[in-house]
């Protein structure tokens, strides 16, 4: 049995992958400049021995990172989600 979503019965669907795709790669660039940012800050705090500011500007790298994973990974996990579905 093959069962697989309809996605041509949603009016406007070309429309609405745009947007998305969009939106994606606008998260990708922000948070690539927000990893940029952060490693700048959190070395000069580090340097400097401002060990707050430090840990604060290491847990927005991390944010960054796993925000630009989440992003750049989306399509591929809506995928693989999509094939899982089939076979249930």
């Amino acid at each position: 049995m093959n069962i697989s979503p309809d996605f041509g019965a949603v009016g406007g669907i070309g429309d609405l992958r745009l947007i998305v795709g969009a939106l994606l790669t606008y998260v990708l660039i922000f948070a690539v400049l927000m990893l940029v940012v952060s490693a700048i800050v959190w070395g000069i705090a580090a340097s400097s021995g401002n060990y707050q500011l430090a840990l604060r500007a290491r847990t927005a790298v991390l944010v960054a990172v796993g925000a630009a994973a989440l992003a750049g990974a989306a399509v591929a996990l809506m995928n693989f989600l999509l094939g899982v579905g089939e076979t249930l």
